[in-house]
């Protein structure tokens, strides 16, 4: 199995030393085994954590600070930093990189989710090395992806990635903490289905530097196979770590790290961008009827198979959709939480009697709606 164009996340505590300055062997030894990898012919994108961390060094912060603010602070004197270094390297090797900073806002807009797809696809083209990272220096809770797992695997599935590799300060999941004390603790090389067992071994926080711990990992994992990319969680800190692991996963082996297969066609752009950058605003609950037509037979949601409506939205948010407490779908309405309340339950053709106007058919159509096991939230 060959892979064209592959994905990297690395996160801050790979990149840095234990006092929150960058470690510049890392960042060589990474530099080195992306352009290597781009010279066998692979389009190679970055996702890099570091920024804040590089801040922290430089503004005398031994641990990660709790404020937004101060946060900004070390992401705006870090990135700059940063980029240099990687910008130094990469020229080094014979290679060309550039920076893109995104937020959740940028991927939740039709648009600018679009136009980010172009400039990376134009970048890639020109056989520059985009390195990505969320602009930590304007972000706020509203806005924030959350960490660079997640928007990893976004990134994976936008540009339509063969593989997306995880590099990080833990070899890959294990069945319980490695560092606990625990016996019989065991590397799990291959993920077929992300299962609740799996996610209940992934529980535990990340390092002093970084977000992403292991939940954030396999939160990053569903977005990408559901996306249509295997992704591989492996050491980053050993030794052309990388290439070994693209080595490992074109010879479809799994002997380092954790592999996530994926078994799915992948979605269409615009299904990834609704599920998996779009929040939902509200929730509809289903009856048995309505959730087997649109499993099974690949229907639109009518309002008859409607039994209740969570929260208030407008026409054009995006809801789930469940049966019960089991989510069916997500999806674009085409009807607010107060229209769908008084139609509920009623034939399609009794919409505009109800109502006194007509807007579609369909609450949901099939066209706007994400079905099955590709959920990306509860």
């Amino acid at each position: 199995m060959k892979f064209n164009r592959i994905v990297v996340k690395v996160g801050s505590s790979t990149l840095t030393n234990q006092n929150g300055k960058l470690n510049f062997s890392q960042l060589d030894s990474l530099s080195r085994q992306l352009v290597d990898l781009k010279n066998q012919g692979k389009e190679i994108i970055l996702v890099s954590s570091g920024a804040v961390a590089a801040g922290m060094g430089e503004l005398g912060y031994l641990t990660k600070p709790a404020s937004i603010p101060e946060q900004q602070a070390c992401a705006a004197v870090g990135q700059g930093l940063l980029i240099g270094i990687y910008n130094k390297f990469f020229r080094q090797y014979g290679a060309k990189c550039a920076q893109i900073l995104l937020t959740s806002s940028d991927l939740e807009n039709r648009n600018r989710y679009l136009n980010a797809f172009n400039t990376l696809e134009n970048l890639i083209e020109h056989e520059v090395i985009p390195i990505i990272n969320e602009n930590d220096t304007i972000v706020t809770n509203e806005i924030k992806v959350g960490d660079n797992d997640t928007l990893s695997a976004r990134v994976a599935g936008l540009v339509e990635a063969d593989l997306l590799i995880n590099l990080s300060d833990v070899n890959g999941l294990y069945n319980a903490n490695p560092n606990g004390d625990y016996e019989n603790v065991k590397l799990i090389s291959k993920v077929e289905n992300i299962t609740a067992e799996i996610e209940k071994m992934a529980g535990g926080k990340g390092s002093k530097v970084g977000t992403g711990g292991m939940e954030t990992k396999i939160e990053a994992a569903k977005i990408a196979i559901n996306s249509g990319v295997m992704m591989i969680i492996g050491p980053g800190a050993k030794k052309n770590s990388l290439l070994k692991i693209v080595e490992m996963a074109e010879n479809n082996e799994s002997n380092i790290g954790t592999t996530f297969l994926t078994a799915q066609e992948r979605l269409s752009k615009r299904k990834q961008w609704l599920n998996f950058n779009l929040p939902a605003a509200g929730k509809l609950i289903i009856d048995q009827g309505a959730a087997a037509a649109l499993l099974k037979r690949g229907k639109s949601l009518l309002p008859g198979g409607i039994t209740e409506v969570e929260g208030d939205f407008k026409a054009g948010d995006p809801v789930l959709i469940n049966q019960g407490r089991e989510k069916i779908a997500k999806g674009i309405v085409n009807y607010s939480a107060q229209e769908i309340k008084k139609i509920k339950g009623a034939h399609s053709n009794k919409i505009e009697e109800i109502l006194g106007y007509f807007n579609k058919s369909e609450v949901i159509h099939r066209d706007n709606m994400v079905v099955g096991g590709d959920k990306s939230e509860s």
